[in-house]
């Protein structure tokens, strides 16, 4: 049995389909809203004491938004996880987290890449001393509902979506975009696999922000709306490093990701699709 904490935001909703009913249970947010604390572990294990052999949890909770407080980030992305794998663990499950390949491509983090930086030391850690716990280190996920307003897919349809000129940097940061669905089928693999510790879910196919943005615009009809060069380049920013594939998840079919995000931006944008 999958028991997910936090089937509500975009990749627990893709997991949550990629699954069925009958396999996953999505806790009620009123479950768990309280786990966070210092002495929630000895509840946790017992709400999970009857679980059935070999379940897994999943902890696809957490904030994103780098605007957000760093005690707030703290609180979801590394108090609650780390209660929910003292609890679970002790109660025999295998739980998984989520974190960011930022993890391990930026040197001054914000406050969300900070939070779950500190998450993977501390599964590492645990995997270390032989509990079943992975942290998943993932790219950027697309599909399954609107963008963010805060991420870059969520900037640039607000552009298109207002008609007005979409100003980005020289757009020499590299980036994988997964799709969700692609994601859940890949983090079912890697669930048949056992593995643990902290692995980067990569598929080893990074394409630019510049080359993504041309092939958005183009798309969509409206090239002469976009501003490469624009704004001035992020100081610490990945530039070079290609994560390979992750070994084990070698057989999943990811989707190419330029036409993938431009279909996913002309479906957010529906009066601008391009026969």
């Amino acid at each position: 049995m999958i028991y997910m904490i936090g089937g509500r935001g975009r990749l627990g909703q893709a997991i949550l389909s990629s699954r069925g009913s009958l396999e996953t249970i999505c806790l009620d947010r009123a479950v768990y809203e309280d786990w966070w604390q210092p002495a929630a572990a000895g509840a946790i294990e017992r709400f999970f004491e009857a679980a059935p052999v070999g379940s897994v949890v999943l902890v696809t909770a957490g904030l994103l938004d780098p605007t957000l407080s760093a005690a707030e980030h703290r609180r979801v992305n590394v108090e609650l996880p780390m209660r929910v794998i003292d609890g679970a663990c002790r109660a025999g499950l295998r739980v998984v987290t989520f974190g960011t390949v930022m993890e391990r491509l930026t040197r001054h983090p914000n406050p969300y890449v900070a939070s779950k930086a500190e998450l993977g030391v501390f599964v590492t850690d645990r995997a270390a001393a032989g509990d079943a716990v992975l942290h998943l280190q993932v790219h950027t996920l697309y599909g399954g509902g609107a963008p963010a307003p805060f991420m870059f897919l969520g900037q640039l349809c607000q552009a298109l979506r207002d008609g007005l000129p979409f100003e980005m940097s020289p757009g020499r940061q590299l980036r994988e975009y997964h799709h969700v669905d692609d994601e859940a089928t890949a983090l079912r693999a890697l669930l048949e696999t056992g593995v643990t510790g902290v692995l980067p879910l990569s598929h080893g196919a990074p394409v630019t922000l510049a080359d993504l943005a041309r092939g958005v615009f183009d798309a969509v009809g409206r090239p002469e709306l976009l501003r490469i060069g624009a704004r001035p380049e992020p100081p610490d920013d990945n530039y070079a490093t290609v994560l390979a594939r992750t070994p084990q998840i070698e057989q999943i079919d990811f989707r190419a990701t330029l036409p993938g995000v431009a279909a996913y931006v002309q479906a957010q944008l529906p009066g601008l699709q391009q026969a």
